[in-house]
């Protein structure tokens, strides 16, 4: 039972990483078409017919909605509807922000506690601070009612100038504090961290392409060019895509003569292309770009693009394989259809859209891979189209169907894997220790001059790893025996370490905490240093 409980510990890490993502690349919403041509047929007549007469009382809005859903799955896998009730959340996620007070919580306790108050947001600029307790908005005790992070969005998310009184518990001063707090705009970034990795070699992390990506990325890279940044590592991990229009944008940053970027081509839509089209601000410099399966859309237009050019290398392991285009069509009542209309093409004519034929397999392929043992061994990936495509400035061979594949693989980690780490991993005990364990200890830490000095000099004792212990024995998960202790103690005293640092110093501490255990950083540093050589492999 261990042993297959350990096997699952790479996808469980994957899942929770992935969880509520949104795999995709679109269209910008200018493209929104407001009304419809109705027609008549069939579908709206049967729909009438069961409103009016069917034996027993039904709601027809979810019946059409759960009809819309049946017909879109015997499509593609990404066209979707989406219900009214969650567009202003997705378009939220790739406009770059939303209207509420502007803090990161979690429900700790059963108890609403203050992550971090974002930068530029009326909580911090009312001097709301990490580790405070919301005990009441409005007149609702909220502490100890079992309340859910939905209910905490509804009341404290708002139309911006709107007003909300909330109290907090301060633990640090045992006061409870009073505020009255204008919503307002409160901006969700999509460049998580920026940091130098040495001397010469920068780092950006970006986790989306939204609306102001683009900007975003050329204010870190100001920052790091001023720092010494003569390489640059992009990492793409993770990053499920968004705007086509924001991956184009980036791309253009690499690349010179209006080179190709993508184009894109479907039934009803004639062939465009996306070329470089001003001078970028990293055309010779060495590049990186890290990706890995849950790299998806956008992240494949960039990766794919930098392949082709033979302009960077990309390390780590196969994207996704989306390849396809979705428009945006809004509805009268609010809700949304996101229909694919085109697919994408890579410059050497790549398309690298995996099968879906068969939608089983489509669902359970990053599954199929972690078990085929790709994830760990490149000899085992699998070549879905074996159509040879050679990039443009080296001929060097690369491969459509199924996503990039990287010219320098990097293995799914699974030396810290155990047992006891799964049980630890999946009911969230690492993250929820952390905060306690800031919360006891947030005047040292917060003392600490500098994420730098942080870095360098904090440690998770073995004192504090057998408070982990207690805590974890605690919540009913038995003390680890000690082969598992060998293997998981340093990966999770890293990761409280990392996640006492994104309290305080928000992704830009976590990311540069965790680097130090990050084999495709590693790698990616190797690729620097060999750079000639490994672009020209492959040949």
């Amino acid at each position: 039972m261990s042993n297959n409980i350990n096997k699952w510990q790479p996808l469980i890490y994957a899942l929770l990483i992935s969880l509520g993502l949104l795999l995709g690349i679109y269209l910008k919403p200018a493209n929104f078409v407001q009304n419809f041509t109705a027609g008549n047929n069939k579908f709206s007549e049967l729909l009438s017919i069961i409103d009016q007469s069917y034996v027993d009382s039904i709601n027809i809005v979810d019946m059409e909605e759960k009809t819309i859903n049946n017909l879109l799955n015997s499509l593609d896998p990404h066209s979707v509807y989406i219900p009214a009730s969650r567009l202003k959340l997705t378009t939220e996620q790739l406009e770059g922000n939303f209207e509420g007070i502007g803090i990161e919580f979690n429900i700790f306790g059963d108890t609403i506690m203050v992550v971090s108050a974002i930068s530029g947001g009326p909580a911090q600029e009312l001097g709301i601070q990490p580790g405070d307790r919301i005990i009441k908005v409005e007149t609702l005790n909220v502490a100890g009612v079992g309340v859910t992070s939905d209910r905490v969005f509804k009341l404290l998310k708002g139309k911006g100038g709107t007003e909300v009184n909330i109290v907090v518990y301060r633990p640090s001063s045992k006061q409870m504090i009073p505020y009255k707090i204008i919503r307002s705009k409160i901006p969700i970034y999509s460049v998580d961290a920026w940091m130098m990795l040495n001397t010469e070699t920068g780092y950006i992390k970006v986790s989306r392409f939204a609306e102001n990506t683009h900007k975003e990325f050329l204010k870190a890279f100001s920052e790091l060019e001023k720092q010494g940044l003569k390489n640059l590592v992009l990492d793409l991990r993770g990053n499920p895509g968004g705007y086509l229009s924001a991956a184009i944008d980036l791309a253009d940053e690499f690349l010179d003569d209006r080179k190709l970027i993508v184009y894109t081509q479907g039934r009803t839509k004639p062939r465009a292309q996306y070329e470089a089209e001003h001078a970028g601000i990293f055309e010779k410099g060495k590049l990186v770009v890290l990706i890995d399966e849950g790299s998806a859309s956008a992240s494949e237009i960039v990766s794919g693009a930098v392949q082709d050019w033979d302009r960077g290398i990309i390390v780590g392991r196969r994207s996704f394989g989306k390849g396809l285009v979705q428009e945006p069509y809004e509805f009268k009542d609010g809700s949304a259809l996101h229909l694919t209309v085109s697919r994408y093409y890579t410059p050497s004519g790549r398309c690298i859209q995996k099968d879906y034929s068969n939608s089983e397999n489509y669902q359970n392929d990053l599954l199929n891979r972690f078990e085929n043992g790709e994830m760990e061994d490149y000899s085992k990936r699998l070549i879905l189209d074996s159509t040879p495509y050679h990039t443009k400035e080296l001929n060097r061979t690369v491969f459509g169907g199924g996503g990039i594949s990287p010219d320098l693989f990097v293995p799914l980690d699974t030396s810290y894997n155990s047992h006891f780490l799964t049980l630890v991993v999946s009911n969230a005990l690492i993250g929820k220790f952390a905060y306690d364990y800031l919360d006891r200890n947030r005047n040292a830490i917060s003392a600490i001059s500098s994420l730098k000095v942080f870095n360098d000099t904090y440690q998770i004792s073995n004192l504090a790893y057998k408070e982990f212990i207690t805590f974890v024995v605690s919540q009913g998960i038995l003390a680890p025996p000690e082969t598992d202790n060998r293997r998981s103690e340093e990966f999770i005293k890293l990761q409280i370490k990392a996640l006492i640092a994104r309290q305080i110093w928000r992704d830009q501490g976590y990311y540069a905490v965790i680097q130090k255990d990050d084999k495709a950083l590693k790698q990616a540093l190797f690729a620097i240093e060999h750079y000639k050589t490994l672009l020209s492999a492959n040949k």
